[in-house]
């Protein structure tokens, strides 16, 4: 897969984050998934999405602590 692809459907998943926030967890796991498969196919990641990552990661510690 391009990495024009990756980052369409990243996109598209952040818009879902947005305008469906219901669904936030299910939509950060996809994310996640696809940062995963474009580090597997050893694709450049862009330094907003990893930022974008770590904080994720971050609530997702947060919300485990308490």
């Amino acid at each position: 897969m391009a990495l024009e692809s990756f980052k369409a459907q990243i996109s598209m998943l952040l818009e879902e984050m947005v305008n469906q926030p219901e669904d936030e967890h299910e939509i950060q796991e996809q994310l996640r998934e696809k940062l995963r498969e474009m580090r597997a196919m050893g694709l450049p990641l862009p330094e907003d999405l990893v930022a974008l990552e770590k904080r994720l990661d971050d609530d997702l510690d947060v919300e485990g602590e308490s």
